[in-house]
């Protein structure tokens, strides 16, 4: 229900901003690299060395406002916003939605990994 809902939001807002259909396709790729390259950082290796997520959660932080940046300055240079609106709520909404993406693909990870531990742990010889 939550995929379709994000999928028609998607569209629609796609649709409605024909016109300025870079500056939408910018604000997507720039949120969903600077999302994923934050996410990839403060998850690396919190979960081996718990003393480090707190700075991995900050490293994680620095690097996204560094490719939002980076993305909106490289944008701008070639022309690709010609709607800052347009670009704003679309890097606003694909924010959220890569946010919830990784969110839930790792919520899976973690529930497949306890599965295969129990099913480890069911296997060995007592």
């Amino acid at each position: 229900m939550k995929l379709g809902l994000i999928f028609l939001i998607s569209i629609v807002a796609g649709i409605f901003s024909g016109e300025h259909y870079h500056s939408f396709v910018a604000g997507f790729a720039v949120a969903a690299i600077a999302v994923g390259s934050g996410y990839w950082l403060a998850f690396r290796s919190s979960t081996r060395y718990p003393q480090l997520a707190l700075l991995m959660l900050l490293l994680g932080l620095v690097a996204k406002m560094v490719v939002t940046v980076v993305g909106v300055m490289w944008s701008l240079e070639a022309n690709l916003i010609n709607s800052p609106i347009v670009f704003s709520l679309s890097y606003l909404f694909f924010s959220i939605v890569v946010t919830y993406g990784y969110s839930k693909l790792r919520e899976y990870q973690m529930q497949k990994r306890s599965v295969q531990e129990k099913q480890k742990l069911q296997t060995q010889p007592a």
